[in-house]
């Protein structure tokens, strides 16, 4: 789908990475479009495992003919089109102690279906000629001293247990305690064709020391998950994403961002505190032209790669249009497949790295990853969910 005989761009990751750096805080263990609503669900559970969910939620529950007390002890597995909810104050996910286990962990598969672009004509929009690739570099170990705020985001559908990535973000409401992840709208939510998904789960620094699959056959827990398990208690995605996402993206491909509340399976410091990093977000969306470098961080999970390591491209970001009525993506050169959905993008402004944007759409070949520019729509769904549900 691109052309291979543009000269590569030779940029370094050094001033992205150097800022990705865990802190000493750290235990061991441009115009803007995408200006419409966005979507909040939340659910919670009690001391006693118990689950508690709100009035609201119980009745909705109630109307889709769910049981609340055996939502926990596996109705969540119901994917029936009338009991799949989808509506924002549906949203239902209560810790489930244990169910993440390192082997379910290492068996997620890769949402594949959303990270493959529909044949994006040239002259839809405006779109820059399709980037070269880069080839994705494997990240430096151990995790947490290199990107400490990347990890990897789990899931259920029903075509199974999946993986994406996801970024510790600051918290403006609540300095040094963020309990915020920013992912992709996909990575939480159907789209159109759906609704949301179950058992969502954040692991920072996942395979922290980048142990191979044979050797992750011996390996603890804490190898596996250094920070822990952290469920989201609270998720949020754009109204765009929820009424047109599907499974190539589509309409829905560039407002594809979510953000959840996450809060630990076990402890009680906050996601920030116990990472000992997070990154601000630039809302401020500038154009393509005007950024030298872009960095997106992920875990690839489909061939050739195998989800279990942290990887990065960086490249000069480029546009990309998937039709004149919708907001321009950005767009990089990389050779990550899907597991990387969801993982953030960073550039630095004023010698800081902050998100930029995340990672949402590809080619069949892999040779390219596109990403929705995060504007005002984005901005007013990250304050929501900093205010309303930041320090719960």
């Amino acid at each position: 789908m691109r052309s291979s005989h543009r000269r590569r761009r030779l940029l370094t990751a050094t001033g992205l990475a150097a800022a990705l750096a865990l802190t000493a805080t750290a235990c061991n263990s441009g115009d803007d479009k995408a200006s419409g609503g966005s979507s909040t669900a939340s659910a919670s559970q009690s001391g006693d495992d118990k689950i508690k969910i709100p009035d609201d939620i119980k009745n909705k529950l109630k109307e889709h003919g769910i049981d609340v007390d055996q939502w926990k002890n596996g109705a969540w597995k119901n994917w029936d089109k009338d009991k799949w909810l989808s509506e924002a104050k549906d949203f239902v996910n209560p810790v489930i102690e244990g169910l993440w286990k390192p082997e379910r962990m290492k068996s997620a598969k890769d949402p594949d279906k959303t990270i493959s672009a529909k044949d994006a004509a040239a002259d839809q929009g405006v779109s820059d000629p399709d980037p070269a690739p880069v080839e994705a570099t494997a990240e430096k170990t151990p995790y947490h001293r290199y990107a400490a705020p990347v990890g990897k985001v789990f899931f259920d559908s029903p075509e199974g247990s999946m993986v994406c990535s996801g970024t510790v973000i600051k918290d403006v409401n609540h300095p040094g305690k963020s309990n915020l992840v920013w992912t992709a709208g996909h990575c939480v939510h159907a789209g159109g064709s759906g609704g949301w998904y179950r058992n969502i789960a954040f692991v920072p620094s996942y395979n922290d020391q980048g142990k191979s699959e044979a050797e992750l056959g011996n390996a603890t827990a804490s190898e596996i998950a250094p920070y822990g398990q952290w469920w989201a208690d609270w998720a949020s995605t754009s109204n765009e994403w929820i009424s047109s996402g599907d499974e190539t993206g589509g309409a829905g491909a560039p407002y594809d961002y979510a953000v959840l509340h996450v809060k630990p399976e076990q402890g009680t410091k906050s996601l920030e505190e116990t990472v000992g990093n997070a990154l601000d977000v630039d809302f401020s969306a500038p154009p393509a032209q005007n950024v030298s470098a872009m960095g997106a961080w992920g875990y690839p999970a489909a061939p050739p790669y195998n989800g279990l390591n942290m990887f990065k491209c960086v490249d000069q970001p480029g546009r990309l249009s998937l039709d004149p009525a919708l907001p321009t993506m950005y767009r990089i050169g990389c050779t990550m497949t899907g597991g990387s959905s969801g993982g953030g993008w960073f550039r630095v402004v004023d010698g800081r790295t902050k998100l930029v944007s995340n990672t949402s759409i590809g080619p069949s070949d892999n040779t390219w990853l596109a990403g929705p520019q995060l504007g005002a729509g984005a901005k007013a769904l990250y304050e929501n969910m900093s205010e309303e549900y930041g320090g719960r």
